[in-house]
């Protein structure tokens, strides 16, 4: 998406080259004649004029985004009611659970018509990789080792989704979880994610990368939601690997956004940093008559 701040930037840039230009060019010659001073006088005045147009576009931009949000405010209410209905969540913590996230996420689901999360999952991280092998057996010894890092994470990200039948949360929910609520009676219809540690490095990076890789490919909509203020942002890790984004989720419009994606509107990345290159929410169709 063309940012207006590398318009100005590069503007700016040409400017200071040609101011360079000219005094190097008198330094050289000595002296500029009458028609090159009005030359130069007439480029310096046209790129000054392009920095004030990029000034005030940037501006108008700026309101327009702060105007968008204003309107989702006022009409969050009525833009958000019922999106969730009969829906099941499930939500996933990378690192351990944040009170305001998970008061924020709740309250899209209830916002929305959604009951409360079905499951909540918050992993313990970075993860032992020796440790988890020891307690990988039967049918999951396949899983075991540094190169089965990535399918171990799909295969638990599987049964995140799925429910019923869960051997390998079975098996590493004491190595892995260091909060839980739920139980994996029922398959869900979304997963929200949520990190509240620093990226993750090696064995527990390549274990995460599997993870998200599996909620991506399961079929459902799975959204990594964080707030505007968040010091290291995850957008860039969720959108790689195939989860849709929200980066505002303290705010209406990021409830919204959430909602509208958990519902299975157009998948992307939104919300008000750089990093939301599809908007601050995606498009909002009108829900089915109940007629």
């Amino acid at each position: 998406m063309f940012d207006l701040r590398y318009h100005v930037a590069s503007l700016a840039a040409v400017f200071v080259a040609l101011l360079i230009g000219i005094l190097v060019g008198v330094g050289m010659s000595g002296k500029v004649d009458d028609a090159e001073k009005t030359k130069l006088k007439a480029d310096v005045a046209a790129l000054d004029a392009q920095l004030d147009a990029a000034g005030a576009r940037r501006a108008n931009a700026a309101r327009e985004q702060e105007a968008g949000r204003a309107v989702v405010k006022n009409a969050y209410p009525l833009l958000i009611a019922d999106r969730l209905r009969g829906t099941k969540i499930a939500i996933l913590y990378v690192g351990a659970v944040d009170a305001g996230l998970r008061g924020a996420i709740e309250r899209t689901l209830d916002d929305a018509g959604s009951s409360a999360p079905v499951r909540i999952r918050a992993l313990k991280v970075p993860i032992d990789a020796a440790t988890v092998d020891r307690e990988l057996n039967g049918e999951l010894r396949s899983f075991r080792g540094d190169a089965e890092l990535d399918d171990l994470g799909r295969k638990l990200a599987d049964e995140l989704v799925q429910g019923g039948d869960t051997p390998a949360w079975n098996a590493l929910t004491s190595l892995l979880v260091e909060e839980k609520a739920g139980s994996f009676r029922r398959s869900v219809d979304g997963v929200v994610v949520v990190r509240t540690v620093k990226s993750q490095e090696g064995e527990t990076a390549h274990f995460l990368s599997g993870f998200y890789d599996g909620l991506a490919d399961s079929g459902i909509p799975a959204v990594g939601a964080e707030t505007s203020d968040v010091g290291e942002s995850a957008v860039p890790v969720w959108s790689e690997a195939g989860l849709s984004t929200v980066d505002d989720i303290e705010a209406p419009a990021g409830r919204l956004a959430l909602a509208l994606l958990l519902s299975g509107s157009t998948s992307g990345n939104y919300g008000v940093k750089p990093s939301a290159t599809d908007g601050i929410v995606p498009p909002i169709e009108p829900l089915p008559s109940g007629d």
